[in-house]
């Protein structure tokens, strides 16, 4: 540590509790959660504030003077170059101050505090046709203050400039709490300022007298491209760039001062898209043609090489929509703008028809679907974390990820870096925003060993130098911070490097804003991750964890921070964090606290540590994460990984034995239902019970049917005989509490001209026991499934499974458990949903016809390890108008919703978007969802039951294309389905 406190750190601690109405956090747990961001680099903090107010800013400030501690500003946590970590105070904005105070349409600017996420302000300024420009991949969870930091640009800075372009004025505090609100400067002003004297006088006074002394080396040395990112911006304090002390300040990493709110320029936002991708040979075919094809205007220019689509390809992610992509090894993504959809289309169009009309034309595709756009514009964004880590090959690691060239330079300087990687036996893929000549990629970096990391700085250096004499910049979007920041000379020579150290020294006398970044910087090779120290934990696990060596630890590698499980809206991952926004409640913070846990040298509590205990307690076990993480980080297995340890030779809570063994505890309660109900319908008996196992007692316990489905399907007469056979996996949930919806699916087949059978046994996936880690149990069970199963899986019976979580169980739990064994892998291929399997197995087979809208809400499994294209593919061709609600979790997730110390947060997760949806659907609207659990929290906080596919199809069965008449059906209309 550069900085030590004068005095310790407890003493810190209890003076900013006393000061700071906001929340104070100086645990182990809380550190390790902040010790890296998306880069190679980790130190651990002091501590954490999360300030309620600027008050709490400012106050922090006074009190961290105090005591001579170094602070650090921190909002999304993803940046890349090692500027969002330090030994220090860390001030996290994302919590609370996130508002977008105001947007003007009238004169085009918003104001906003330092935590707001790029996305709100868009989403604010979008109702007026306007946009703020830069928006970089992390556009979901990145904050303002952030970008102005790293001065962020992204995919559509072809049309508006980087952060600094579209900064106007900042309210700022420096840490000896000088408070100023700073922007362009006329002469005038700048001389009263001078003139006045003060601190204010001195800072402006010493900007001024630098930008004198260092005119001729700036104008000189800074390169004159579109992504210049790497050190200072002293030319915005230029005579002729109107001493612009805001943007001087955007890019300096919080090494000067502490952005409060910012004042930003917004655009004009094309009311029309088009997208246009273009395919080459290679990926230096496609940087070639970038000045042609910026002449057409776009406004945007990405690209991404084509181990980008092996990779999705390798994981079976979204097939259909990349069969649609154009031939080639590399792509460019342009879009264009337009007052309409057809003077978009024209202007794709014309792009083209000019590319195509030239000798061995490249391939080119239009996109209208706006499901596609959104699809390709989602594949530019996994680059990073896709480029990372994939099966089968190294880790890839940031550090020369980032570089920049005039576009028109592109070409020639890609084939001279790959020369250049070559020579160092690294791999790479190249994507990135091309348009504007930058360029990311992620290499296979030895960073583990000495040797490693003796290459690491000789190509470093190397490839500073080649850039360098491209005209280049280091950094094109991403800042020096620690990773790039030792190679500045290289690129400014010293005496510019003295000038930025000067320039921090005005705003910074005390050195005490994220010291060692930029300015006199740490080495790129210290403060390492991983490094020659790196010596993780390899404890034995239940998991096999086939997919990353057999090791937890390297699975926890996998989190490379990009922070995608950090957005409020979207997607199914994270949905505790989307109602906490609490960093421990993210995927990224788990996975981070786990890494902490093995690391050696982080959390000390090994498998009974209360931090990570803690951590994951509010994870819903959604697997959102090993859906929408693009790095595959799978939280819901490293949970029940962590649990089973945790609870080892003790007693695990009430509420994992009640929800836990369900399948013994309803297989006996299938005995007597009336006594059972009667029981659990009613108070006191209903009261006691829940209180007894440990369940939320707003919650009605569910009601076991008077009778299971095998027993009416081992019992019914009149079976169908003739046909293919199927076999339908009686899962608990609907074999003893909704066996209507499993009858229904037995009509269902049958119709469609199959045979059905249901297994000979009482079997159960146990899919409830890995909530609460009872890993042994549930191996044990899935051994019996393969044994029980055996003649079919020979067979090659396909097997449909109703509920969405048994389904997970047999895709995925046994193939890790169970690695290896090939009767699970066998049955894992076999097992479908009912929508999968009609859409796969029986596109001939005739369905029924219905003709109501009908709202689908897609399991979280479902969506994780398949998707609902099955389902929604066999709604079409009944004929209903289906709408797919982008949802998120139900918030009951098995066990989760029911347990008392879940409820809140279980329901504010429903009430985001599905159970709103819910209760404004039309009385003759569907509601379908096919997981117990989602049915449950609808029944349970609406007037509404929703429906099963197979329940859907069994009403257009019994009651024709227009469904039953009168209001939506209720389950009584269900319940001879089948029968």
């Amino acid at each position: 540590m550069r900085h030590p406190l004068a005095v310790g750190a407890t003493e810190l601690a209890r003076e900013l509790r006393a000061r700071v109405a906001g929340e104070v956090r100086f645990d182990e747990g809380s550190r390790a959660l902040y010790a890296t961001d998306a880069s190679n680099y980790r130190q651990v903090p002091i501590g954490v504030v999360l300030p309620r107010s600027i008050e709490d800013v400012t106050e922090t400030l006074s009190v961290c003077r105090r005591f001579g501690a170094p602070v650090l500003a921190r909002g999304g946590g993803t940046s890349l170059a090692g500027q969002c970590c330090n030994v220090a105070v860390v001030i996290d904005t994302s919590k609370h101050l996130h508002r977008v105070l105001a947007v003007d349409p009238a004169t085009k600017r918003a104001r906003v505090e330092p935590g707001a996420v790029l996305d709100d302000l868009r989403r604010e300024a979008e109702r007026h046709h306007l946009t703020f420009g830069p928006d970089p991949a992390t556009h979901r969870h990145c904050t303002m203050g952030g970008m102005i930091g790293n001065n962020s640009c992204g995919v559509h800075s072809v049309m508006a400039g980087r952060t600094e372009d579209n900064v106007l004025e900042l309210d700022v505090v420096t840490y000896d709490g000088l408070r100023l609100r700073v922007g362009r400067t006329a002469p005038e002003e700048l001389a009263r300022i001078v003139h006045a004297g003060g601190r204010r006088g001195e800072i402006y006074g010493g900007l001024h007298a630098l930008a004198a002394k260092y005119a001729g080396l700036i104008r000189a040395r800074y390169p004159d491209i579109p992504r210049r990112v790497s050190g200072y911006n002293l030319p915005a304090l230029l005579p002729e760039n109107g001493f612009d002390v805001a943007r001087a300040l955007v890019g300096t990493e919080c090494t000067c001062a502490f952005v409060l709110e910012a004042t930003v320029r917004l655009v004009d936002s094309p009311p029309a898209r088009a997208l246009a991708v273009v395919g080459y040979p290679d990926i230096f075919g496609a940087a070639d043609d970038v000045p042609f094809v910026l002449e057409s205007a776009p406004i945007a220019l990405e690209a991404f090489e084509e181990n980008l689509l092996a990779e999705l390809r390798r994981t079976g992610v979204h097939p259909e929509e990349l069969r649609l992509m154009p031939s080639g090894g590399g792509w460019l993504i342009v879009e264009f703008g337009g007052a309409d959809r057809r003077e978009a289309r024209d202007k794709a169009r014309a792009l083209a028809a000019r590319v195509q009309g030239r000798p061995a034309p490249p391939s080119v595709a239009l996109y209208d679907d706006p499901a596609m756009e959104a699809f390709i514009w989602r594949l530019r964004e996994w680059g990073l974390a896709a480029a990372a880590r994939a099966p089968g090959r190294k880790t890839r690691w940031e550090g020369w990820e980032d570089s920049a060239v005039a576009p028109h330079r592109l070409g020639p300087y890609l084939r001279d870096l790959r020369a250049l990687l070559d020579r160092y036996a690294y791999q790479g893929d190249f994507y990135g925003h091309f348009g504007q000549g930058c360029v990311h990629m992620r290499i296979d970096f030895d960073l583990a060993s000495t040797p490693g990391l003796g290459a690491f700085r000789a190509f470093m250096r190397e490839a500073a130098e080649l850039v360098v004499g491209y005209g280049g910049s280091l950094s094109g979007e991403h800042g020096d911070g620690q990773a790039r920041a030792e190679l500045l000379p290289v690129m400014f020579g010293p005496e510019l490097v003295q000038a930025f150290r000067e320039f921090k020294a005005i705003w910074d006398p005390q050195g005490r804003m994220n010291p060692g970044k930029i300015v006199d910087p740490y080495r790129m090779d210290e403060n390492l991750r991983l490094g020659p120290s790196y010596r993780p934990r390899q404890p034995e696990t239940r998991f096999r964890f086939p997919a990353d060596g057999g090791s937890l630890a390297r699975a926890t590698e996998r989190c490379v921070g990009v922070g995608e499980c950090r957005r409020l809206e979207g997607g199914t991952m994270c949905p505790s964090f989307m109602v906490t926004r609490e960093e421990k409640h993210s995927t990224r913070g788990r996975a981070r606290l786990l890494f902490e846990m093995l690391s050696g040298e982080g959390l000390g509590g090994g498998w009974r540590d209360e931090h990570v205990k803690e951590a994951l307690d509010l994870c819903l076990a959604c697997k959102g994460c090993r859906g929408d993480c693009p790095a595959r980080v799978d939280v819901a297995t490293y949970k029940a990984e962590f649990l089973s340890h945790y609870y080892q030779g003790r007693l695990r809570p009430r509420s994992a034995y009640a929800m836990g063994l369900v399948h013994w505890w309803t297989r006996a309660g299938a005995l007597a239902p009336g006594l059972v109900n009667a029981l659990t319908q009613n108070e006191p008996w209903a009261g006691l019970l829940k209180a007894a196992g440990g369940i939320a007692p707003q919650r009605r316990l569910p009601c076991l049917a008077r009778r299971t489905f095998r027993s009416w399907f081992l019992a019914r007469s009149g079976r169908r005989r003739d046909g293919p056979r199927v076999v339908l996996w009686a899962d608990t949930f609907n074999d003893r509490f909704h066996p209507q919806t499993a009858r229904a699916a037995v009509a269902v087949l049958e119709a469609a001209g199959w045979q059905v059978d249901v297994p000979s046994r009482v079997l159960c996936c146990g899919r409830p026991l890995y909530d609460t880690g009872m890993l042994d149990l549930a191996r044990s069970m899935l051994r019996g499934v393969l044994v029980a199963m055996r003649a079919d899986i020979t067979a090659g019976t396909p097997v449909v499974v109703l509920e969405p979580s048994c389904l997970s169980v047999f895709r995925d739990e046994a193939l890790n458990l169970l690695a290896g064994d090939p009767d699970a892998e066998r049955f894992a291929r076999q097992c479908a949903s009912l929508g999968e399997f009609l859409h796969r197995e029986g596109r001939g087979a005739p369905l029924p016809t219905l003709r109501r809208r009908t709202l689908v809400h897609g399991h979280c499994h479902q969506k994780a390890l398949a998707d609902l294209t099955g389902e929604t593919a066999v709604l079409a061709r009944m004929g209903a108008e289906c709408e797919v609600l982008d949802a998120g979790c139900c918030g009951m997730a098995g066990a989760f919703g029911f347990e008392k110390d879940k409820y809140e947060v279980s329901m504010k997760v429903g009430e985001r978007v599905l159970l709103p949806a819910v209760r404004g659907a039309g009385k003759d609207v569907l509601v379908m969802a096919d997981g117990f659990s989602c049915r449950e929290q609808i029944a349970q906080a609406t007037d509404r039951r929703a429906l099963h596919l197979a329940d859907v199809l069994a009403l257009a069965l019994r009651h024709g294309p227009d469904g039953p008449d009168g209001p939506y059906p209720e389950r009584s209309s269900l319940a001879g389905a089948g029968a």
